[in-house]
């Protein structure tokens, strides 16, 4: 299977399980808006029966059992939250590896910024399907149920809980198309804030030395204002929406009351039936208004998503699944050839040599010639734009990863030293014999050092190392 064709089943995975969920969630939340009807229609009881009849027992009898079912309506939205809870921590940790892998891939193509906002996006999407905005379709989806009894009780409230719905429907609609290009315009300039801070951040030493600060800091500014004034706007059209979605909630109430107020008047409902209706006209419009102010998280949800998508699709470079060691050791280069990504030269032009084991080739020329290039194809990190490099006759970029760096050995420019302990880094984080990790101190001989350090190989480096001497 293609390294793309394994993204999309992975992606798939993941929407199958997130919508086998959001059945099993729909299923309790249809079932709950049913059992919140029993306010209503407990208020209408005691209104039409109780007070007339002026029966404790009816009373008495109705609370209990108005006031168990909430308790059983309690149960079951926890129960609800808890699948959507259960549905974020399984996504997040199903795409966790897919997406890791995919970010450092595309860190390794000079895109760590992107690769960044990836980690973020699969967080953002876990808490979003861990949150409430994400159920807010299917409490949207019970409306007809809310409107079908407002109709039952009388066609009027029905037409006015209609009318309600619409009118705030409409407001919904209207904001998502006036906010669109402004929350587009948002994202896309916080992307490029987060990525250059990101690269400050990565490069403070030199930034610092150099005096680069103050001209960073302008043009960070700079990014961060036009970032701040198309979200502003976006929020601007969000809050308005809102107070009138709000306002409008509470005068549909009104006109509701006035309505049953009328039809009380003359004759044609009980006047229990006022309050009943005004509690469903709420129940009715609430996830209406949910809708208005929610809509920015859901663009976000699906923004984090479809840069998710891309990543994996992006991530369409092959390698193989089964773990090799290496037996001899010769190495072949034949007719290597080199251009970077977004490149039109090519740095290495049918290059080609051979190493037998034990022997040792030793590399020079000007800054630019392709040194690091070279040293970086040869480990795998990146794949040739044509000809082969083959270590025991295996092409090293197809190689599995874990397995390739049990047998070959790379010392960056820039040595990378991870925070965690001398053994950690040592034994590259992972489970290995002590002895072993003693044993390559030794053979690299550091061990004395390592032994002057406060907790010998236990002692914790920081990042970059940042606890050793340089």
């Amino acid at each position: 299977m293609s390294a793309k064709a394994r993204s999309a089943d992975v992606l798939g995975e993941a929407m199958r399980e997130i919508a086998h969920g959001a059945l099993a969630a729909a299923a309790i939340g249809l079932f709950v808006n049913l059992l919140y009807l029993a306010v209503p229609f407990y208020t209408m009881q005691v209104y039409n029966r109780v007070i007339t009849s002026r029966s404790y027992e009816t009373l008495a009898f109705l609370t209990v059992l108005t006031i168990g079912i909430l308790l059983f309506v309690a149960t079951l939205d926890y129960i609800r939250s808890r699948i959507f809870a259960i549905l974020g921590e399984r996504m997040a940790i199903r795409l966790g590896a897919p997406v890791l892998s995919a970010a450092v891939a595309t860190a390794l193509r000079n895109q760590a910024g992107t690769a960044g906002q990836a980690v973020r996006d699969l967080q953002d999407l876990r808490q979003f399907v861990t949150s409430g905005p994400v159920g807010l379709p299917l409490d949207l989806s019970v409306a007809p149920l809310f409107l079908a009894v407002l109709f039952l009780l009388h066609p009027a409230y029905g037409l006015a809980g209609l009318l309600a719905a619409a009118y705030l429907g409409a407001i919904g609609v209207l904001v998502e198309l006036l906010a669109r290009r402004p929350a587009a315009l948002s994202t896309e300039a916080g992307l490029r804030v987060q990525v250059e801070v990101s690269a400050a951040v990565r490069h403070a030493e030199v930034i610092e030395a150099m005096g680069m600060l103050p001209a960073l800091a302008r043009r960070w500014r700079e990014a961060q204002r036009r970032s701040l004034v198309a979200l502003g706007r976006g929020q601007r059209i969000a809050r308005a929406a809102g107070s009138i979605a709000k306002a409008s909630r509470m005068a549909m109430q009104v006109s509701m009351l006035a309505t049953g107020a009328a039809l009380v008047i003359e004759g044609a409902v009980s006047s229990g039936s006022i309050v009943a209706a005004t509690i469903i006209m709420g129940r009715l419009l609430f996830p209406f208004e949910q809708m208005i102010e929610g809509w920015r998280t859901w663009r976000n949800a699906l923004s984090a998503w479809a840069r998710l998508v891309a990543l994996l699709a992006a991530d369409g470079e092959a390698r193989s699944r089964t773990p090799m060691p290496a037996s001899s050791g010769g190495l072949v280069v034949d007719r290597l050839t080199f251009v970077p990504p977004g490149g039109d030269r090519a740095v290495l032009r049918s290059l080609s040599f051979t190493l037998a084991t034990g022997e040792a080739l030793g590399i020079v020329g000007p800054s630019g010639a392709g040194k690091s290039t070279l040293a970086r194809l040869i480990v795998g990190l990146w794949r040739p734009t044509a000809g082969d490099i083959l270590l025991d006759g295996h092409n090293t970029f197809t190689w599995e990863r874990t397995s390739f760096g049990r047998e070959v050995g790379y010392l960056p420019q820039n040595a990378a030293l991870l925070d965690g302990t001398v053994r950690d880094n040592i034994a590259r984080f992972a489970e290995v014999d002590p002895a072993e990790v003693i044993l390559a101190a030794k053979a690299a001989g550091v061990h004395e050092l390592i032994g002057r350090l406060p907790l010998g190989y236990e002692t914790r480096i920081g990042e970059g190392g940042s606890v050793l001497s340089a």
